[in-house]
């Protein structure tokens, strides 16, 4: 997947400046894509130029004008066509399990700690799509919900069992050496 493809997602659900764009990856779409602000910029610029996008130039009172960038037809179909390829097997990288298998070659209670981190930042992760989740309100019965938000919905309910999931398999590795706190 390219940043241009989820540039046009998050333009389809709703068009935005580069600077929203940017807060909105801070927010959902960096948890499984990640762009800096600046990649997001250049990316705009080119999808632009190559008819993806359109702009419209808005002034503002006392800062400079803020361009808003929308989905054209083009791109709605580029995205569309997109959607119907293949997705090939991701590769997982992980410089934790690289450490935690070559721990018994040096530090392990450096990694030890390193892993203790990882899991504390995975369970503040694992709190804030907790709250996200909250906001859908009842579940039991996701068909009551528009596709969009489903779509949404179940994204974040996979970033939670993958949450859930590290969490575990840190755990696990923690209590093999007897350093779960």
């Amino acid at each position: 997947m390219a940043l241009e493809h989820a540039l046009l997602v998050a333009l389809v659900e709703k068009p935005g400046s580069g600077l929203e764009l940017t807060r909105r990856f801070e927010k959902s779409f960096g948890y499984f894509w990640a762009a800096t602000h600046q990649q997001i910029y250049r990316v705009l610029g080119r999808m632009v130029a190559d008819g993806l996008l359109d702009v419209e130039v808005v002034a503002q009172d006392g800062r400079p004008d803020k361009k808003v960038y929308a989905v054209t037809d083009a791109g709605r179909a580029w995205i569309a066509d997109w959607i119907g390829t293949p997705t090939p097997m991701e590769t997982l990288r992980s410089d934790i399990a690289v450490k935690m298998r070559a721990a018994s070659l040096g530090d392990r209670e450096a990694v030890l700690r390193n892993v203790a981190a990882a899991r504390d930042d995975h369970r503040v992760r694992l709190a804030h799509y907790r709250q996200l989740e909250a906001a859908y309100g009842d579940l039991s019965d996701l068909s009551r919900l528009d596709d969009v938000t489903r779509d949404q919905y179940l994204v974040l309910s996979g970033g939670i069992r993958m949450e859930e999931y590290l969490i575990a398999w840190l755990t696990d590795y923690l209590r093999a050496y007897g350093a779960d706190t």
